[in-house]
């Protein structure tokens, strides 16, 4: 027993029909004067009987698709395919095998033909009309015609529209076409296989259904809502980043094909581009003496106001007032870089990454006390929480600053520098004794950065 025939059988398929063509003749019916003499005329037309065999002479205008040339170029003419995904072989990559029997069937030609189209998606039961016919149904056939030759020759008329044009495949000079390497030898022209790519349009349709959902659908907007308040959502949020439109057939998207006038023209295009690679914003001191040799000078800020001041230092002819403002104001910003250096690595990485790891074994103490402030919360660390509220490595800091800049610079920069940088750069004691109470409260926050084992996540600037 067929699927129609559980759901309504002949009478099913009638019923359907009858709805149809009414529609339609409604339609035109409303166009036309009461007294239009041409009413008499479109009604005959209406008629089952008739507009079937006008269907059956008219769909040789139109083609079901699968896959189509016409996306490919508007102008070309050439072969369409028309296979259903079922009887595609199984890949691991995605295509159009993946629809199985859900999937919109498409059609190209006369824009004019398409109702014929329409007529063959009608459904009874959640199955086409066109696959009932084509799959011989004979609750289908019989809703076609009482008479079963005549429902016969209605029936190989209508599934027509799915074979392949005659003449046999054929491209087209607007149509693309690409030489494939079979074989082993790039040189043997032997070897190439020339593919004329089509559009897989039943699978571009599927894709444009589920990304308008995911874009406007109210779950999607629900999630979204959620992850800009920073609220928990059962949901899943969907998002396509770098999402492009590829708008077919100008003003007039139905010359492409019937799903793409459905769509308004527009198919979606998802971004394949490669990932840009991002530098991690922290980077660890692995097996570096101090933060200064590399990692510091590694910021891109850091290097060009270096550049800068070097640059001013050399060109600059008396030391006078402006002299020394000027260079202090490059200093100044190099003190808020080291500043946002320090708290980034104190804020975004786990407290206690330079205890017990012998990649930073050979950092400086007192820049482990200065870049790892919540490590003395440890209830193990002791001495280091002794160590960190001595407070005499802030002067430490700013004499490693004060070298550091020397050996870029080529200046001297004494004692009286470095103290003052000691205040810039890490305010006084009552200060940092408020930043650990403030990163305390962080010491089990999930958006730490774990310190992960892999070499090239390590690396102090990328050179280890």
């Amino acid at each position: 027993m067929s699927t129609a025939s559980v759901a309504g059988g002949k009478a099913g398929w009638r019923a359907e029909i009858e709805r149809f063509l009414q529609e339609r003749l409604q339609a035109k019916l409303d166009k036309l004067k009461p007294d239009d003499p041409q009413r008499g005329e479109v009604i005959a037309s209406f008629a089952p009987d008739a507009w079937l065999e006008d269907a059956a002479r008219r769909v040789q205008q139109i083609q079901a698709v699968t896959h189509s040339l016409k996306p490919i170029h508007p102008d070309a003419r050439g072969t369409n395919l028309y296979v259903e995904p079922e009887q595609l072989p199984e890949l691991c990559e995605l295509g159009s095998h993946a629809l199985g029997t859900e999937f919109a069937g498409d059609v190209v030609g006369n824009a004019a033909a398409l109702d014929v189209y329409k007529f063959l998606k009608l459904q009874v039961g959640g199955r086409s009309l066109l696959s009932a016919l084509l799959a011989e149904d004979a609750d289908a056939l019989q809703a076609l015609h009482d008479d079963p030759v005549k429902a016969q020759a209605l029936r190989d008329a209508l599934v027509s529209l799915t074979a392949p044009r005659a003449g046999g495949p054929s491209s087209h000079g607007r149509a693309k076409q690409l030489y494939w390497l079979t074989g082993d030898d790039a040189c043997d022209d032997a070897q190439y296989e020339l593919l004329a790519p089509l559009y897989a349009t039943s699978l571009a349709h599927a894709v444009y259904g589920e990304i308008q959902e995911h874009r406007f659908g109210e779950a999607n907007k629900a999630a979204r809502l959620a992850r800009r308040g920073r609220k928990p959502h059962d949901g899943v949020f969907h998002d396509y980043p770098d999402l492009a439109a590829q708008k077919m057939g100008g003003t007039k998207p139905q010359n492409i094909s019937q799903l793409n006038s459905e769509r308004g023209g527009v198919n979606y295009l998802l971004s394949s581009l490669p990932p840009a690679w991002t530098p991690s914003a922290v980077r660890m001191p692995v097996h570096a003496e101090s933060v200064f040799d590399r990692m510091f000078i590694a910021r891109p800020e850091v290097r060009c106001t270096v550049r800068a001041l070097r640059k001013f230092l050399a060109e600059a002819t008396q030391s006078n007032k402006p002299t020394r403002d000027t260079r202090k104001a490059y200093t100044d910003a190099l003190l808020d870089e080291l500043v946002a250096f320090a708290n980034e690595l104190q804020q975004l990485v786990q407290p206690g990454w330079s205890k017990d790891d012998e990649r930073f074994e050979a950092l400086s103490y007192m820049e482990k006390l200065w870049l790892d402030p919540l490590r003395s919360e440890l209830p193990e660390e002791v001495q280091f929480a002794s160590d960190w509220m001595y407070m005499d490595w802030p002067a430490e800091i700013g004499k490693r600053f004060s070298t550091w800049l020397n050996r870029a610079l080529g200046e001297q920069f004494g004692d009286v520098e470095a103290r003052e940088w000691r205040k810039e750069l890490l305010t006084d004691e009552d200060g940092f004794k408020q930043q650990l109470r403030e990163l305390r409260d962080k010491l089990d926050a999930p958006h730490y950065i774990p310190i992960r084992s892999t070499h090239d996540e390590l690396v102090a600037g990328g050179d280890e």
